[in-house]
């Protein structure tokens, strides 16, 4: 068995679904979608396909090593959603073949649902209870939203306005994980964590950007609100001083942008030695969910599933689109199940996702501005 195509598509809202074929027919699907950037992580499959086209589709991770490490330049975000996305198509295709789900070829399983959770509120949260409502009804029993707007470095942040909108979420009887999003700096992060902490928080996620390593371990001995942090990080080696550094409680690698499963995999069994819980970052398309879900189904310290089903960046198509057996990704009573069906457990349906690739997308994340014209983070 040979690989003898590797496609990519890029699917409206922001997806890019990446497909591969061998000589004698076997296909497998994965998701290499990195928001904003999508164009160049297609542009990185052209030396992909020119290292992989005529290989061996079984050898996973001889194609995972030769992918990061044959090219000279290596690691980040580009680079590595290319190899995610080739990554999970292996493992679908490979499981497909012999008709087993990802989770039985990486050991078997260690449970059979995972706990989900989905987002309110959008950038600018507004709107909360009736938002987590809808989400209770829908089958979560968490919820995750932005803490706040743009924020400067000692801008005040109107907590008052944050704790309010946590309140109004709790009230309808969910639990709630707060997304600073890196948008604010040491001392209102500090601040806002401190002012939060009565409330019983799932998590704090990146209450500052995870390259500050010494704010993240001042903000963790400030509160005992778990921290999350990890979306965006790439590899083994960039969580390495994070899992090191006793400032996180919970990592959040995305398959997308991490390796995919093999690394992802490894990520969460360093995390695992330190005693760090997984929640994979997935605010991204069904085959991404997919792939963390046979992650959690085999890996004992992952906690929590993010996804995307109508979460505000899905405008014109959302996380069900492109699905025929949407209930494999559907949640009830607050989890997902492990899907069971071969390689990533779901399937894919070719001709839509031919169709939204003619009308490919050109998705860009808002550039945001501070009340005195200076760039914020978004």
């Amino acid at each position: 068995m040979k690989i003898d195509r590797i496609e990519t598509f890029l699917v409206p809202p922001r997806w890019l679904f990446v497909r591969v074929e061998t000589a004698c027919g076997a296909v497998g699907w994965g998701e290499a979608s990195l928001e904003g950037y999508a164009e160049a992580v297609e542009g990185a499959f052209e030396a992909l396909r020119d290292r992989f086209i005529g290989a061996d589709p079984f050898r996973i991770e001889d194609i995972w090593q030769v992918a990061y490490r044959g090219g000279f330049y290596r690691g980040g975000a580009v680079l590595m959603s290319a190899l995610s996305g080739l990554d999970q198509a292996l493992w679908d295709l490979k499981g497909r073949a012999v008709g087993l789900p990802a989770y039985e070829m990486l050991g078997g399983l260690v449970r059979d649902k995972v706990r989900a959770y989905a987002w309110i509120g959008g950038d600018r949260p507004d709107d909360i209870a009736e938002a987590a409502a809808a989400r209770k009804a829908q089958g979560f029993s968490a919820v995750k939203m932005n803490a706040t707007p743009e924020v400067d470095y000692l801008e005040p942040a109107r907590f008052d306005e944050v704790i309010a909108r946590v309140a109004a979420a709790q009230a309808t009887g969910m639990a709630v994980g707060l997304d600073f999003h890196g948008r604010l700096h040491r001392a209102m992060a500090k601040k806002l964590a401190k002012t939060l902490e009565p409330m019983g928080l799932l998590f704090i996620e990146e209450p500052v950007l995870s390259e500050h390593g010494e704010a993240l371990r001042e903000i963790a001995n400030h509160v005992s609100t778990p921290i999350a942090v990890g979306e965006r990080l790439y590899s083994r080696w960039d969580f390495k001083p994070l899992l090191a550094s006793g400032a996180v409680d919970i990592i959040q690698p995305d398959l997308s942008h991490a390796g995919g499963i093999s690394e992802c995999r490894r990520i969460a069994a360093m995390a695992e030695a330190h005693d760090i819980a997984v929640a994979p970052h997935c605010p991204l398309g069904p085959l991404a969910l997919a792939a963390c879900l046979q992650l959690a189904g085999c890996t004992p310290n992952v906690v929590l599933q993010e996804m995307s089903l109508g979460i505000h960046y899905n405008q014109g198509h959302d996380l069900f689109s492109f699905v025929p057996d949407a209930q494999a990704l559907t949640p009830v009573d607050g989890f997902l199940a492990i899907p069971t069906a071969p390689g990533l457990g779901i399937t894919i349906d070719e001709a839509l996702v031919r169709a939204a690739d003619r009308d490919r997308h050109r998705w860009r994340n808002p550039v945001w501005r501070n009340t005195d014209g200076s760039f914020a983070e978004w």
